[in-house]
């Protein structure tokens, strides 16, 4: 059993604030995100003074300044000092067989020597606050990992992946099935939403089963789930499960719910069944793709239903997934596309009195300003025919570059034009104008078919015995079909004698009542 002192993954509690040795989001502007992970102040790293420094556009951040503040602090730029760090990389630059050939004396060993050992012998300097920019520290999600991980494959962005987790029913406490992990963008999705805490010995808690063709590809998401802390809860295997399976160990994962992210998903689906199929696909070479086992397995849980999702960019893989599906017994398929676009929204001012600057639409605000402007140049043109002269002083300036104030003062009335800004108000000039919004330019996303299937659980005599003692029948009470045909008759019978007793009373006390009246009458 692991010690329980281990620290939780990041990406499930990432605490208060950051810390060393964890992964860090730096946000640079809104859609640029990098991944660091912050290493403590222990000596020069690099060159620098500082430590390890992280460089961007914005200015140059060492992990000292980004250690031990809250989520979501702002982090001002430092003026660091790179010390050694030019001469260091020179030297490292210089080739092995010049210096063979010009031969390197003791004192430049020993100058290498002292040079190398530099960074850890020196003390860490304080980093001094640069006015150059600034960046945001943010803790890791799978949202923003998906925006900021290293791209190996095509992955699945987080409009895809929200629907398809709601849609296969992944919750706290399943047992998730995917096959191609590629970048890993699905993967720590997915961890999350079965997440109910660390398995221990004996324990069976939410756990993704991922599966990976690719070695390399393989390696290195072992190597991110490692230093994410996630390898306990996904289980990562180096497999080709179109002929592999999904078995792990040799025993089922009993999984509720599956995610396909394959090139040909069809030639997988025979391995997710609840018995051996008797028609198996054939592979490239003609073998049947069969587990040799002498007796079945089906790797899904068999006391619920299995949700699955597979994800196909082209019509034609998803036209063969489908009718594999129905080979196979799986129900309610379903084919979804998703479009997603963000909505941007700003305020925009309008008006001829407005100056050029951002977010200004020089033009009339409505019919009403256009009406006034138009008898204002009139008005001008008016006055300058009526002048003696062939000169142009009257026009002073054209109604492209004048301002409001001269194109009043040039119209000879002296007064202010109309004007769409409320100063009395105390309106702040952010707040003015109307809401417009606009789709971004460019959707990050990519063409993609999500095609949904349920197979049932098999019901079973002991699913069956179990059902009829837990609701017994012939035991209920008001209810069609609990009773045989003559009670109903024998009921219904006696319900008829009750109504025409009690029509006949109605019919007695009527006449009684009428023969009152009548001898009062008399």
């Amino acid at each position: 059993m692991e010690p329980a002192t281990r620290n939780i993954s990041p990406f499930l509690d990432p605490g208060p604030g950051t810390k060393a040795n964890s992964l860090a989001i730096l946000q640079l502007s809104r859609d640029n995100l990098q991944p660091v992970y912050l290493q403590p102040a222990t000596g020069k790293h690099d060159g620098y003074a500082e430590g390890a420094v992280v460089n961007t556009r914005y200015g140059s951040f060492p992990h000292s300044t980004m250690l031990n503040v809250p989520w979501g602090s702002q982090i001002r730029a430092s003026k660091v000092d790179t010390g050694s760090r030019g001469r260091k990389r020179k030297r490292e630059g210089v080739d092995d067989a010049c210096r063979d050939a010009t031969g390197a004396t003791e004192k430049d060993n020993e100058d290498s020597a002292a040079l190398a050992n530099d960074d850890s012998a020196t003390a860490v300097k304080q980093a001094v606050a640069d006015t150059s920019g600034f960046i945001h520290v943010l803790p890791p999600t799978p949202e923003l990992w998906t925006t900021s991980l290293p791209h190996r494959t095509q992955v699945v962005y987080t409009p895809d992946y929200s629907y398809i987790l709601h849609r296969i029913r992944a919750r706290p406490g399943s047992t998730l099935i995917e096959a191609g992990a590629g970048s890993g963008s699905f993967t720590h999705a997915s961890v999350r939403a079965v997440y109910n805490g660390y398995p221990a010995e004996g324990q069976r808690k939410g756990k993704v089963f991922s599966f990976e063709f690719h070695e390399q590809r393989y390696h290195k998401m072992k190597e991110e789930l490692s230093d994410h802390g996630l390898d306990r809860l996904v289980q990562l295997s180096h497999r080709d499960v179109y002929n592999g399976g999904f078995l792990v160990d040799g025993k089922s994962p009993e999984a509720d719910a599956v995610f396909l992210d394959l090139p040909a998903p069809w030639e997988a689906l025979h391995h997710l069944s609840r018995r051996k199929p008797q028609t198996l696909p054939a592979n490239s070479n003609g073998a049947a793709t069969a587990n040799q086992q002498t007796e079945w397995v089906s790797p899904l849980n068999p006391k619920k239903s299995t949700h699955l999702c597979t994800f196909s960019p082209c019509i034609e893989q998803v036209t063969r997934t489908v009718s594999a599906m129905r080979r196979l017994g799986w129900v309610d398929i379903d084919v979804v596309e998703i479009a997603n676009r963000k909505l941007h929204t700003s305020r925009e001012r309008v008006g001829l009195n407005l100056n050029f600057d951002r977010g200004v639409n020089n033009s009339p605000r409505d019919v009403e300003e256009a009406l006034t402007r138009l008898a204002e140049i009139e008005t001008r043109f008016r006055e300058h025919a009526a002048k003696p002269g062939d000169g142009d002083e009257g026009m002073d300036l054209s109604d492209e570059d004048a301002t409001p104030a001269a194109k009043n003062k040039a119209a000879g009335n002296g007064s202010q034009a109309p004007s769409t800004e409320d100063t009395s108000s105390g309106t702040a000039p952010w707040m003015e104008g109307r809401l417009i919004t606009r789709g971004e330019p460019e959707i990050k996303t990519h063409t993609s078919y999500l095609v949904f299937a349920v197979l049932p659980m098999e019901w079973t005599e002991e699913d069956e015995a179990a059902a009829a003692a837990k609701y017994p029948i012939g035991k209920e009470q008001q209810v069609i079909g609990a009773i045989d045909k003559a009670v109903r008759k024998k009921e219904r019978r006696e319900q008829l004698q009750k109504q025409l007793q009690q029509s006949g009373n109605r019919k007695s006390r009527r006449k009684e009542r009428d023969a009152k009246m009548a001898e009062a009458s008399g």
